[in-house]
């Protein structure tokens, strides 16, 4: 008889760790049992959005892995910047619809309809930024974000100054790059480890 104690193997589809929702299709379960920073941070997030994100789920076999993570995205996506939270979630979804990412643009769809306020503009967005009602501002942040993603090395001065023209600032333009960067990065993890998107974003902020 094998060791009670042995790991066995999680059948497909079944990923339930420390009662977790299944995260993604690659065998890197929590550590059990969850370091105390990491399990104070996941009853945050429960207290906050009344979930755990499947992609904070997906990095914590390592909690030095997770707190870079989460880290990295609560400087881009949370902290001051001249970029509201929903023009840098536009950016999320419009670089998500790019790379086809199942996982961000359903979760990061949820976010924008939570932020504007308006599901209908927030889901056109969401399928094609170029159809929705946007001022010239966030037309040309998208636009240049969509040309980061699609021809990195056609990126040019032009690029840049048509954002000046729009009213960015240098610092501005910084965190419009880094945000479409972190999300080409976000897309590719996603995509390649099957990342499954909690199934509360499918019904968030419809009304």
């Amino acid at each position: 008889m094998a060791d009670a104690k042995e790991k066995q193997p999680i059948p497909e589809g079944q990923w339930r760790q420390d009662g977790l929702p299944r995260a993604m299709a690659i065998d890197l379960p929590p550590e059990e049992p969850l370091p105390e920073g990491v399990a104070t941070y996941f009853d945050k997030c429960e207290e906050k959005l009344g979930l755990v994100p499947n992609v904070l789920v997906a990095h914590a076999f390592d909690a030095e892995r997770l707190d870079a993570f989460a880290r990295f995205y609560n400087g881009l996506m949370l902290a001051p910047s001249g970029l509201t939270k929903a023009e840098r979630e536009m950016i999320a979804v419009t670089v998500s619809a790019i790379n086809r990412c199942h996982y961000c643009l359903t979760a990061h769809g949820a976010a924008l309809r939570q932020l504007t306020g308006d599901p209908a503009l927030a889901e056109t967005i969401t399928q094609n930024w170029r159809a929705a009602d946007l001022p010239h501002r966030q037309k040309a942040m998208l636009a240049f974000a969509e040309k980061l993603s699609v021809t990195p090395a056609a990126m040019e001065e032009a690029d840049r100054q048509a954002l000046r023209d729009a009213g960015f600032s240098e610092r501005d333009i910084f965190d419009i790059a880094s945000v479409t960067g972190f999300y080409a990065m976000s897309n590719r993890l996603a995509s390649a480890t099957e990342m499954a998107p909690n199934s509360e974003y499918h019904a968030m902020a419809r009304d």
